[in-house]
């Protein structure tokens, strides 16, 4: 079993190259660097006339940061569709200490006390790198993927790394572009000072469409 600290897990995400575990219950961490990646381009974002209209009825309250562990934990959970997962302990661990370091964000829907949906990820210069999501209730965590990509084109990010592509994520205008092409990518995206926390809390659900598609 492969042991990484922090320190290792950013070098990591700045050469291109991310971890896994085989399922759950496996301890085991593995850095995969796949010969296709999945972006989303900050200025692509589909939003289809129905989750606009969702989006817009503002059904949750969106937070950033305040349930980090929770979030993940969640999204380590099995699921409709998603019977395995690959978040272990020794993920966790690691993204909690990134989390406490700054360098890992959760986005959060509530549903008062309830967390509906959200995702986690690890910023780094101007990338993103989305880690996971999950829904307990429709639509949260598309709604949290807009507020994501309304946060990033504020702070000045260039990079949304989805890792892999699914026919879920290319509705949402994610794309497949080769190993090559993504680490120039990154590359310009690690040479951009950005700020996660630019866009602040109080932006009403306009104004987060706005941003999320750039109009």
């Amino acid at each position: 079993m492969r042991v990484f600290g922090t320190a290792e897990l950013l070098n990591c995400y700045a050469r291109g190259v991310f971890p896994m575990a085989e399922a759950r219950d496996d301890p085991r961490i593995y850095l995969l660097d796949p010969d296709e990646r999945g972006v989303l381009p900050l200025n692509g974002l589909h939003i289809p006339r129905r989750l606009k209209r969702t989006v817009k009825q503002a059904p949750f309250q969106v937070k950033i940061d305040t349930a980090f562990d929770t979030v993940v934990r969640l999204c380590a959970e099995p699921g409709p569709g998603r019977e395995e997962t690959w978040i272990n302990d020794g993920i966790l661990g690691l993204y909690n200490e990134l989390h406490r370091d700054g360098f890992a964000h959760s986005v959060e829907c509530w549903d008062g006390e309830e967390l509906a949906g959200g995702l986690y990820g690890v910023s780094l210069g101007g990338a993103f790198f989305g880690e996971s999501m999950f829904s307990v209730k429709t639509d949260a965590s598309k709604i949290a993927l807009v507020h994501l990509v309304a946060r990033l084109n504020t702070g000045g990010y260039s990079l949304l790394d989805t890792q892999f592509t699914t026919e879920h994520l290319e509705s949402l205008g994610v794309e497949t572009i080769t190993r090559d092409a993504y680490h120039e990518r990154l590359q310009e995206a690690l040479g951009k000072t950005a700020d996660f926390y630019a866009m602040g809390m109080d932006v009403g659900a306009e104004d987060v469409l706005a941003r999320a598609l750039k109009t």
